[in-house]
């Protein structure tokens, strides 16, 4: 397979991986303490306005996470050294995923439906998940990075 076709692929692979790891990061660092800082104690007007932030884009980092997932896949077939850095790689990116399936499925049904009382346990829960998931698919990628520099 030519070079072209493989430094194509891992640009595309790198660019959807960076795409979800800089949406996280903007999200859990810029948007959440804004809308914190300006809601203050009013957390019916946060949550509403979170809820509407976070609506539809559940299937599209669904999407996202595949194409990350179908593209390292392709080019672990196309390249096959390093593999052990790219299962690692892969694991990482599963346990992240599956912490996603959890706010998304889970958490937030939770969340929109919650009590006054219950929303400071959920919104500290979610920064807690939030933190993982950007740790465990930042890792990741700065993994696929180094395999590509061996």
């Amino acid at each position: 397979m030519s070079s072209g076709v493989v430094a194509g692929l891992a640009v595309v692979h790198a660019g959807l991986a960076a795409a979800w790891v800089g949406g996280m990061a903007y999200s859990l660092f810029v948007v959440q303490p804004k809308l914190k800082r300006y809601f203050g104690a009013d957390d019916d007007g946060r949550e509403q306005l979170t809820a509407v932030i976070a609506s539809g884009n559940r299937w599209k980092v669904v999407g996202l996470v595949g194409a990350i997932a179908v593209t390292g896949l392709l080019m672990l077939v196309i390249d096959h050294s390093h593999w052990w850095i790219h299962a690692v790689k892969g694991v990482l990116l599963l346990i992240a995923s599956g912490i996603f399936w959890y706010v998304s499925w889970r958490h937030w049904p939770q969340r929109i439906f919650a009590t006054a009382a219950e929303l400071p346990v959920l919104q500290r829960r979610l920064i807690v998940l939030a933190t993982t998931m950007l740790g465990l698919a930042g890792v990741a990628f700065a993994l696929g990075v180094v395999a590509v520099h061996l």
